[in-house]
């Protein structure tokens, strides 16, 4: 009863970004469980390295392509792909690609903000406009709709000491925008989420995390410790199995408590 209700096998799967960071981790953890994904990136090597180590060393069902979604042009061609891939059917997405800038408030470029609301905030709804078509052929109320998951940010609740100005904003939006399209699209069968998780080993934290050093990062969680590829992995199962089915327009924090420092 408990594999079943926390199962994802067999289940076609979209992770934009998926091939580094947080979005590896969730390719990778979804994979394991028997998932079909689908995941996109922009650097070729990181997706090469994706598919030599996951699809051909361990036999997952894994396929990639590079895509810069920043692009509505790329996003068509990426959610085309998917549906070849899938045969026109996708029972989840998971919105993860992202990016952050970081500089002083007096010298903030342009180019950094929209580089990370194009990313963050706009491929996000691109990508989802252009999936819904997949979505709504698999999405089946009550109890078996399709899901959408966004992947958001701690940032975009607290109040952050750095200077990413771009990407704390961008977060708070993609927190709203889950809520405005779980309203709109629960009726056609889709549940949308976000999750907003805390520190995580990755190359946009690697500058508190020198050489994959958590322990100076870990002084900022309550809980002691840094995010481990168990504890997002969980969270995605968790809204895209069985076990999520009446859960949409929810934010899951996945920061061992650093939220609540305000």
């Amino acid at each position: 009863m408990t594999d079943e209700l926390f199962s994802v096998k067999g289940k076609r799967i979209f992770v934009t970004g998926g091939a580094s960071g947080v979005g590896r981790m969730i390719t990778e953890g979804l994979a394991e469980r028997g998932a079909r994904v689908f995941t996109c990136g922009r650097k070729q090597e990181s997706l090469t390295s994706l598919v030599k180590e996951l699809k051909e060393g361990r036999g997952l069902d894994v396929t990639v392509t590079r895509a810069d979604l920043s692009q509505v042009s790329e996003i068509e061609r990426a959610c085309a792909k998917a549906s070849e891939v899938f045969g026109d059917e996708l029972d989840v997405l998971v919105n993860n690609a992202g990016a952050t800038w970081g500089a002083p408030i007096d010298e903030y470029p342009e180019s950094g903000w929209d580089k990370v609301f194009d990313l963050d905030v706009k491929s996000l709804f691109f990508v989802t406009q252009k999936c819904l078509p997949m979505l709504r052929k698999t999405g089946k109320l009550p109890d078996a709709p399709s899901r959408v998951i966004n992947i958001g940010s701690i940032s975009g609740i607290q109040y952050p000491m750095d200077d990413a100005w771009a990407y704390h904003p961008a977060k708070a939006a993609v927190h709203h925008l889950t809520s405005v399209m779980a309203k709109k699209l629960v009726k056609e069968g889709i549940t949308v989420n976000a999750i907003a998780p805390g520190l995580f080993p990755s190359k946009m934290t690697a500058f508190i995390m020198p050489g994959g050093d958590t322990s100076m990062a870990a002084r900022f969680v309550p809980m002691g410790r840094t995010g481990t590829p168990s504890d997002i992995v969980g969270t995605v199962v968790y809204l895209a199995s069985r076990a999520g089915a009446f859960t949409t327009g929810a934010l899951l924090k996945v920061d061992g408590g650093s939220a609540l420092e305000g």
